[in-house]
This record gives structure tokens, C-alpha cells and sequence, in this order.
């Protein structure tokens, strides 16, 4: 059973896809000791996932909100974008997937010239449109409404008939033994498609992936040669040194898991 104050921060998480401690303590008027006990018992009953500093919706089988996706580590995603581009010389071809993360690689490229960009999130093609140091080329394919993913095997036929020089992946959820993860089937060929034609993978994501769970797997971390986050559990620290994958790290040495 959940008390009163729980089913309100279950349902703020609802809308907006994170709740934050200190918040939470504001907004209830109660201790920050209060609001920590609160939002442990909604993680023990698998209804939240705890962050640093807070928890986000736990949800296993359908994704957040794309626009409250958007929000959720929204400075850590600018600063895994800029890492990303640094990756990405001037003159390269690439292939950008859906994700919000995505979305912010996508924003820092914007100062790159030359560059061939293939994408299946409209997003991304809208925002690089207007630049003309960005060729854009999209894919075809049923649009999703929740997120402007574009997806099916007609997409998915699109992006075989290229061979370009990086990928730049999102993903939904990260598993500690180092399983990418996503919620729809459809998206996640395409993205298997885009990984198999790249001579080489960047995933960028942020540290929430790894407190949430999805049911359909991508593939695995040993997949990918660079990967951007802000910070990494120890566990997939080792997944990448035994596989010798780059692992890029913008956050410092902020927690992982634990309280604010």
C-alpha cells in the first residue's frame, strides 16, 4: 500500500519521468530523510529506479514520455553530445538514431562542416536541416508518433544500402552484464542495422540507463568501440576493459547509485 504523499510523487514521476529529492522535500514540506524513505519504498516495490539525487519512472516494459526523456539529465546529454562530436572529424558520414541523447550529439555537430548525416529521427533531420555544412538524409519508413522515430523494415532496408564511417547510438536501458536494451522491436532493427553498417559505434548515454530496464535487446556492449556517458557503475567499467572499448567518462566521479 502506498501512502498519499507516495501515489503523488509516483504520479509526478509519471508526468515528468524524474522527481528530485530536494524537490520533493520542498514541495511536501517534509525532511529530506522523509522524502528518501518515500521514494526507497515506491524502488523496493520496482515503481521508481534511485538516481543520484532522486529516482526516475521504472517502467520495464513502456518508455517515459519522449518529451519528459528530454529532461531527464538534460545537461549531462549536452556534455556527452560535445564529446561525441569530438569524436567525429569534419567530412564524415555517420548515421544518427532516435533518442534524446541523440538529439544533443546531433546539436554539437551543428559546428562540424561537411558531414553526411543518415538518420531515422526526424528530430534530428529538423534541427540539422537549415545548415547547409550538413547534408541530411533521411530515412523512409512509418513515423512513430511518440518520438518522430522512423521504423519498420522499410527503414530498416534504407540504412542497408549504406557503409558510412560512424553510428552514433542511443539506447533505453544498459544491463549490468552489458546488454543494450530498447522497448520497441521495430526500433531496435533499425538500430542493429545501423550498427552492422558502421566502421565504428558510438553509444551515448547517460547514467540513468543503467537504474532502468527494457524487454528487447539491441545487442551488446562488446558491439560498440567508443562509449560516451557520464558516468559508469564499476560493472560496466569491466564489461568495457575486457572487451577494450573506449570508455569516455564526462561526469567525474559522481555516485552511481546511492543518496543525495
Amino acid at each position: 500500500m502506498l501512502s498519499e504523499r507516495q501515489t503523488q510523487i509516483l504520479e509526478q514521476a509519471k508526468r515528468s519521468g524524474k522527481v528530485v529529492v530536494e524537490d520533493l522535500a520542498g514541495q511536501f514540506q517534509v525532511s529530506l530523510q522523509t522524502i528518501r524513505k518515500d521514494l526507497n519504498g515506491l524502488c523496493d516495490a520496482r515503481l521508481l529506479a534511485r538516481i543520484h539525487g532522486g529516482a526516475i519512472l521504472s517502467s520495464g516494459v513502456e518508455n517515459v514520455d519522449y518529451d519528459a526523456r528530454r529532461a531527464i539529465a538534460a545537461q549531462e546529454k549536452a556534455i556527452i553530445g560535445r564529446a561525441v562530436a569530438d569524436l567525429i572529424p569534419d567530412n564524415a558520414s555517420l548515421f544518427i538514431n532516435i533518442g534524446t541523447t541523440t538529439e544533443a550529439v546531433a546539436q554539437a555537430l551543428l559546428r562540424k562542416s561537411g558531414l553526411m548525416v543518415i538518420t531515422n529521427n526526424i528530430n534530428v533531420a529538423s534541427l540539422m536541416r537549415p545548415y547547409p555544412n550538413v547534408e541530411i538524409v533521411i530515412a523512409g519508413g512509418v513515423v512513430r508518433r511518440a518520438d518522430g522515430g522512423i521504423v519498420g523494415e522499410a527503414a530498416v532496408d534504407f540504412i542497408r544500402q549504406f557503409k558510412v564511417d560512424y553510428a552514433v547510438i542511443g539506447v533505453s536501458a544498459i544491463d549490468p552484464d552489458g546488454s543494450l536494451l530498447d522497448y520497441d522491436y521495430r526500433e531496435v532493427r533499425v538500430a542493429q542495422a545501423i550498427m552492422s553498417n558502421a566502421r565504428h559505434v558510438i553509444l551515448a548515454a547517460d547514467g540513468s540507463k543503467f537504474d532502468r530496464t527494457a524487454p528487447v535487446r539491441i545487442g551488446h556492449l562488446s558491439q560498440v568501440h567508443s562509449f560516451v556517458t557520464d558516468r559508469a557503475p564499476a560493472a560496466i567499467r569491466a564489461v568495457c576493459a575486457r572487451h577494450e572499448l573506449a570508455l569516455i567518462e564526462t561526469g567525474g566521479d559522481a555516485p552511481v547509485d546511492g543518496e543525495a
